[in-house]
């Protein structure tokens, strides 16, 4: 079956023409740097500059007519909050897409210009069936002192308050990947996922247990936009004494922290280039990027009783030596040790989605995985409609 996936994040959009049956990439294509003066379609070995400023429905537009002649059988797009209620890949009608719509607060720099794409998708491919994969979905496994909030249980259930998990889609990917690559079931695996947004899960037994983002995506990792983990305090003592309303502490944690705000840039390559020259701004986002990854990795290991696999993966985990590098850095005392030289050539493709970067005789394996949410998602819809 040719089913035609769209994975919306925050400033890209990646789609890819598969067949379900053979798990094969017809046609990929992904478009960067949305919203920017430097917008880039890359289609193969081709690059196209689109139109400054360009948003994330129009860059759907720009994908679907190259799409529109490979005919494809179904479409099926990635949204991050799915909520309480969607917890599988479901078909999409009006009222689905009226019941997400009300989680839009929930995940303000993805649902609404998803939804805004399912539109544009939906008109233009009006005669095919549209589906939709839930990022949420495979952290509804977390058990309760992992996903409650130490909150009055009248508050919780009132506001519907309560820690979700992202990046469920391609953490379900790299457990499912690595139980391949090393002939293994039952692992523990702390899983980095490391793009724009990032989060680190614990997997046990191929079962999400922890993870570090919350009720929306702005909670866990330092990101490129997004500061992640900050005292609540320094938000209240904002609204008091700096009078910034809902909305401009809204826009100032999604949109102005993390990266951005720490280096005036949220890429990581920039930031890498401008360190190596002695940049000190660039010098303490690193710091601090590898410093929360690796809290994190530690705090799931003890959870876990221990782990087997510390699994890099998304733009940065993928791409990037020298984070991967200082994120192994220090773990020696849990059996990790790493080989630098495979660490440095390590290079990921559709034929070789998954590389090991441990040393010989190290206790937990390293790996990187190839950020495969389309295949997923794509076998996912297949599959709901029989195929």
């Amino acid at each position: 079956m040719r089913v035609l996936a769209l994975n919306c994040g925050s400033s890209s959009v990646k789609s890819a023409l598969i067949d379900t049956a053979h798990g094969r990439r017809l046609q990929e294509m992904h478009v960067e740097n949305i919203g920017s003066d430097h917008a880039r379609l890359h289609a193969g070995n081709e690059v196209r500059e689109l139109r400054q400023g360009i948003d994330l429905p129009g860059a759907v537009d720009e994908l679907l007519a190259a799409y529109r002649s490979a005919a494809p059988e179904a479409v099926v797009h990635r949204i991050v909050h799915g909520g309480e209620k969607f917890r599988e890949t479901l078909r999409l009608d009006d009222a689905v897409l009226g019941e997400i719509e009300q989680l839009n607060h929930l995940a303000p720099l993805h649902n609404p210009p998803a939804l805004a794409a399912i539109h544009r998708a939906r008109a233009a491919l009006p005669d095919i069936p549209h589906f939709a994969e839930f990022d949420t979905a495979f952290h509804s496994t977390l058990p309760a002192h992992a996903r409650e909030y130490a909150l009055p249980a009248d508050v919780r259930r009132r506001f519907g308050i309560r820690r979700f998990g992202f990046h469920g889609i391609n953490h379900a990917h790299v457990a499912r990947s690595v139980a391949g690559y090393l002939k293994s079931d039952g692992l523990r695996i702390v899983s980095c996922h490391l793009g724009n947004g990032a989060s680190v899960t614990a997997i046990e037994g191929g079962r999400s247990v922890d993870t570090s983002m919350g009720m929306t995506p702005l909670e866990g990792l330092v990101m490129g936009t997004r500061a992640g983990d900050v005292d609540p305090g320094v938000l209240l003592q904002l609204r008091r004494e700096g009078h910034l309303d809902a909305d401009e502490l809204d826009d100032l944690l999604n949109k102005r922290s993390g990266l951005k705000g720490l280096a005036g840039t949220n890429d990581m390559r920039e930031i890498e280039r401008r360190a190596g020259a002695g940049d000190q701004d660039c010098e303490l986002a690193i710091a601090m990027y590898v410093h929360r990854i690796r809290k994190y990795i530690g705090a799931y290991a003890a959870e876990m009783g221990g782990v087997d696999v510390i699994a890099f993966t998304a733009g940065i985990g993928e791409h990037s030596a020298l984070i991967r590098r200082r994120c192994s850095e220090r773990l020696e005392f849990m059996g990790v040790a790493l080989d630098a030289a495979s660490n440095d050539a390590l290079k990921l493709t559709n034929d070789n989605p998954v590389a090991i970067f441990s040393a010989a005789g190290s206790r937990v394996h390293l790996l990187a995985v190839r950020a495969d949410e389309e295949l997923a998602m794509a076998r996912a819809t297949a599959a709901a409609l029989g195929h």
